[in-house]
């Protein structure tokens, strides 16, 4: 199951992401890594340092592609000079597949850079699924659209997270990047069970999952991957890897970014989930070095 069409026919391991901080350790240490992951619009140019920075890592590592800008629930017409571009690219990496998030973002050709929450109507549905299947079918790669972290709620939803996810995977026919830190993060923070929302997903689907860090403030939950994954990410990430099995996971770590060993160590602590996936007991391995919640004022 967890090597299917969505990712390639591709079992990968534990990845991290690919960042700047790290090259110079990664170019002396070469430390054994099972992938890297990259912002794609960090590479999507004629060159430079960048390229020859993305041609060095390609070298000795596997990548796999994920954006940021591709807005799938925006209603304006896909950019057709990006996607040229980012085909270019995935030409060069050779990615597998290519993730980018269930959101919108961006309205008469102005961009927010944010990743903002979609209303959970058939008529968005719809739309963002005819605009993933454009793009899986120019790229002519797999998709996997991810779930984002969300911190306020459309009162015309006609179904929940999940069942619009369910909904637009399905029409689009395309993959899942099954965030597991922004599944907990929008639990907290709109009142429902994140085991709910895994055990909806469809886990043939599922071609990649992502763990990071939150921060829980007083009214809220913010997802900053800023530091290492909380116990309950981690108890969500063990049912969800009890669903889809051995599945290529990405720890994300944007902010505060330690040494390259501490990140990679908070990574493979995946691994005795991974290893453990054909266990009924997945869900009740946790370390001792987990970390606890800590509420923010």
């Amino acid at each position: 199951m967890p090597a299917n069409r969505f990712n390639g026919f591709n079992d990968y391991g534990v990845g991290i992401g690919l960042r700047v901080p790290h090259y110079d350790h990664i170019f002396a240490e070469k430390p054994v890594v099972d992938w890297f992951e990259i912002i794609s619009e960090n590479y999507m140019v004629d060159g430079g340092r960048a390229l020859q920075i993305l041609d060095q890592i390609l070298d000795r590592y596997r990548v796999v592609q994920h954006g940021v800008s591709m807005y799938f629930g925006s209603a304006q017409p896909l950019d057709r000079e990006h996607l040229k571009r980012l085909k270019t690219l995935t030409r060069r990496t050779k990615t597998p597949w290519l993730s980018d998030h269930l959101c919108w973002g961006s309205v008469d050709g102005r961009y927010t850079h944010d990743l903002l929450p979609m209303p959970y109507t058939f008529e968005a549905v719809r739309t963002t699924a005819a605009r993933i299947r454009e793009v899986q079918d120019f790229l002519e790669i797999p998709i996997a659209v991810e779930n984002v972290s969300s911190y306020a709620e459309f009162h015309q939803s006609e179904m929940t997270e999940w069942e619009f996810l369910n909904e637009v995977v399905e029409t689009a026919d395309c993959g899942i990047l099954l965030d597991v830190n922004n599944i907990y993060v929008s639990s907290q923070n709109h009142g429902f069970d994140p085991f709910e929302y895994v055990n909806r997903v469809p886990a043939e689907r599922v071609a990649q999952i992502h763990i990071a860090g939150h921060s829980k403030f007083e009214k809220y939950t913010l997802d900053t991957h800023d530091h290492p994954v909380l116990t309950p990410v981690w108890r969500l990430y063990g049912r969800a890897i009890e669903r889809v099995g051995h599945t290529a996971t990405l720890l994300e770590w944007d902010d505060n970014i330690p040494s390259f060993d501490e990140v990679h160590a908070e990574a493979l602590k995946a691994t005795q989930y991974l290893e453990t996936s054909k266990s009924p007991d997945v869900t009740a391995t946790l370390t001792s070095q987990d970390a606890r919640e800590v509420v923010h004022p």
